[in-house]
This record gives structure tokens, sequence and C-alpha cells, in this order.
């Protein structure tokens, strides 16, 4: 990459894989495919963990830190990268992770092993979020839909290859090799991938003064929010006089400091950036409670075997990527708030098919089927928001952008999934638990429906 590079329009020719822009689009590939890796290997295994740690008990609080820690790291990677180019915070962020594969892997106690999936969280928002603003900084508005299809792509590999092969090594080595071995695949290709970027850390964001309205989150908010985010997770995972506390706590901290990360007017879907971040809780969330309880429901109720059910996540994903491309490619020229529409409604279906397949009647694998009717609406749904976010952000503001679409993922993730885990928890019975299954499945369909209703305010001017 070059300073003309970043400056000048590209012409009609050139590609992602064009002179200007190759280097740029092999390193954010080869951080996703890492990224993406490291995070599909570790779900597996954090359980396998725990128990040999004996820290079950504090299972809730592992699995919570990852997500909580990523908001404080996106925050810190938007500001970072908005003062300085996208470069140095996203090189800091893979070095990171390298570092917390090893306090993970090896860990003494369950302490370390918590503190180690912090720290992952903290590198894993800084990655995800600098990535975007570094497409936002490299390439021109014409291009992102292409490379963020691209990134959607590089998740096929390890979705396939990570989690089978993660339990391989726990099985037959022990779960700390997952780690070393993580650390070890991660280090060369961080390493290239960092001399790669350093050019970017030359291109720094400044903030057009007429744009700058808008107070970026400072570190005390963001770690707030972490907080919140943290007690919320560990509030729904029971029901004793602990986790009401924690549930009372989360709420009081996130109505008092998200409104401070998050854009003006994005609770009442304001045109532009409040929308499209308002656009990306609402399909986040709804998107991935489905997937938490479609394989509870082929599992526990529907009997599917496993395998079966790997065969549903894998074609998911096949399904995200595809649906990505095409909304790159051959629905390039169709405005971009109606592939919101359109991934959002496909969203809305799913969900209802997914009510259809809890009743016995109907063949079980229709839960399935949903899951890949939902990942053909995120795949068109997704990066279409993400490119909008882009659009909408002046330059300088593509970092604070980033974090704020990553907030609102995670918000969405917790929040939606916690209405649902109450609806369930509340209609469940223990005799015959499709009801509850119902209820959630059917609720699923309102947030994505909403979506597709307001997508028209995230259009671009």
């Amino acid at each position: 990459m070059t300073d003309d590079v970043l400056t000048e329009p590209a012409s009609a020719e050139e590609g992602l894989f064009s002179k200007g822009y190759a280097a740029a689009t092999v390193s954010f590939a080869a951080v996703n495919v890492l990224t993406g890796l490291a995070a599909l290997a570790v779900v597996p295994t954090l359980p396998i963990a725990v128990r040999g740690l004996h820290g079950l008990w504090l299972y809730p609080l592992v699995a919570s830190a990852f997500v909580a820690a990523s908001l404080l790291g996106g925050v810190i990677g938007g500001n970072w990268a908005d003062r300085s180019g996208a470069g140095r915070p996203l090189a800091t962020g893979l070095v990171l992770a390298v570092v917390t594969l090893l306090v993970s892997a090896t860990s003494v106690s369950i302490w370390q092993l918590a503190a180690g999936r912090f720290l992952d969280g903290v590198s894993a928002g800084m990655i995800t979020v600098c990535i975007n603003t570094a497409i936002g900084q490299t390439y021109p508005d014409r291009m992102r839909p292409r490379v963020l299809a691209l990134m959607s792509a590089s998740w096929i590999g390890p979705s396939l290859i990570g989690p089978p092969v993660a339990g391989l090594v726990a099985d037959w080595w022990s779960w700390r090799g997952v780690f070393f071995g993580l650390a070890a695949l991660t280090l060369p290709p961080a390493v290239a991938v960092v001399v790669l970027l350093r050019r970017l850390s030359r291109h720094a964001g400044t903030v057009a003064p007429e744009a700058d309205d808008t107070a970026r989150p400072g570190l005390v908010v963001a770690a707030a929010v972490s907080l919140g985010t943290a007690l919320g997770q560990y509030a729904v995972t029971g029901g004793g006089a602990a986790h009401v506390v924690c549930g009372v706590v989360a709420v009081a901290l996130l109505a008092g400091f998200i409104r401070r990360i998050l854009p003006p007017g994005t609770w009442r879907a304001a045109r532009g950036l409040p929308a499209t971040v308002l656009g990306i809780c609402l399909a986040s969330g709804t998107f991935f409670t489905l997937e938490a309880f479609v394989p509870l429901l082929l599992d526990t109720d529907r009997r599917v075997s496993p395998a079966v059910t790997g065969l549903v996540f894998t074609g998911a994903a096949i399904a995200w990527a595809a649906s990505s491309w095409v909304q790159s490619h051959l629905l390039a020229d169709r405005p971009r708030h109606q592939l919101v529409a359109i991934g959002a409604a496909l969203v809305a279906v799913a969900a209802m098919v997914a009510v259809a397949g809890t009743l016995p009647a109907l063949p079980p694998y229709l839960s399935g089927a949903a899951l890949l009717v939902a990942a053909v609406g995120m795949g068109m749904a997704a990066p279409t928001l993400t490119v909008l976010s882009l659009a909408h952000t002046p330059p300088g503001r593509q970092g604070y952008a980033s974090s704020a679409m990553q907030t609102s993922r995670n918000l969405g993730q917790i929040t939606i999934m916690a209405i649902c885990s109450a609806l369930f928890t509340a209609f469940h019975q223990s005799a015959h638990a499709v009801p509850g299954f119902t209820i959630a499945f059917a609720t699923l369909a309102v947030p994505s429906t909403v979506l597709a209703l307001l997508a028209v305010r995230t259009r671009e001017a």
C-alpha cells in the first residue's frame, strides 16, 4: 500500500488483489482466519479446561469474561485507530492474542484461566474493530462490500477444522495442548501480518472538526459497560440471590453508561449511523440466540445426532459466506438499506421455521434448516450494516463507529439471549419442553421484523 492508494479513488479495473490492495487484503484475511481458528477451537475446549482446574463453579464468569472484555478492547482499539491509524492497535491486538493463549495454556488455577480469557477478549475486541476501521481507511466505498464478503468467507476453513481438531487434541493429549498449539500456529503469521501492517500506521486518522461533535467514550465508561455485561451474563445463568444482585447491578451500569458509548439517537433509530448501530444489535442478537437454542432443541427434545447438528453449523458458516458474496457481487447495485431489509426478513422467516421445527408432527430437521436460512439472512445484512456504518462516518471517525458497532453487537446478543432464556425457563415443563422452545423462537421473529421495518433509516444520503 502507498499513500496514493489511500487518498486517490481506485480505477474501475482495480480489485482486492490488485497491486495497490493485495497486501492489505491478504493481511486482513489472514488475521480473520487466525481469529476464527482461535475462537472456534477454544469454545469446545473451555469446559474441559474449567473441569480440569476444578473450577466448574466459576464457569459462567470464565465464559462471560471474553465477551465483556471485547467491549473494552473495542473501545481501546477504536480510539487508538482514530488517533494514529489502524496498523499499530491491530498489531498490538495480534501480539496480545498470542500472549493470552500462553497465559491460558499455563493456567494453574481457574482464576488464571479467567484472566487469560479476559485478556483474549480485549485482544479480540481490538482486532475486530481495527480490521473494520482499517477497511474503512484503506478501501474506497465501492470495494468495501467485497472485502467484507472475503472476511466472512475466511471463517469457513476455521469452522470446518477448528472444533474437531481441538476436540481430538483435548482427547488424545490435553486441553493445554489446544492453547499451546494455537499460540504456535498464530505466532509466525501474526509476525508477518504485523510487518505488512506497519505501513498502515503512517495513515493516521484525523478527526474532521465538523464531525467531532460526539465525544469518544473513555476507558472508564468502557470498563463500566464491560463490567455490566459480565455481570449480566452471569445473572442469566441462575436464579439465586447472587445472580439477582448481579442482574440489578448490571442493569444499573448498562443503563447509566451505555448511552455514552453508542451514538446519540441509537435507541430511537435516528437516521444514519444510530439506526445502523441499532440494526446490528437486533440482527446479531436474533441470530446468535437462534444459534444457541437450535442445537439445544435438536439434542434434548428431538434427539438428533450430534454429527447432524455439527453439519448444520458447518452449513450455516458456508451459507453465511455465500450470501455475503452474493450481496457484494450480484446485488452490488441494489440500495444497501434494501439488502438489510431482505436479510432481516429472512432471519424473521427462519425464526418461524424454527417454531415449526418444535412441533412433534413436523420433521426435527426444520430447526436445522432454520439456522441455514438465518445464516443466509445474516450474510446479507451483517456486512451491509458494516458498510453502511462506514459510509455514515466522516474521515477520522471509523474507529469510533466500528467500536459502537462491536458494542451494539455484543449488547444485542446478551439482551436478546436473556429475554429468550427467561421466556424459555418460564414456559419450560420438565415433561414436555416444546412450549418453551416455541415461545423462544417466536420471540426471535420480533427483533428481526423490527429491523426489516427500520432498515430504510439506515440508507445513505
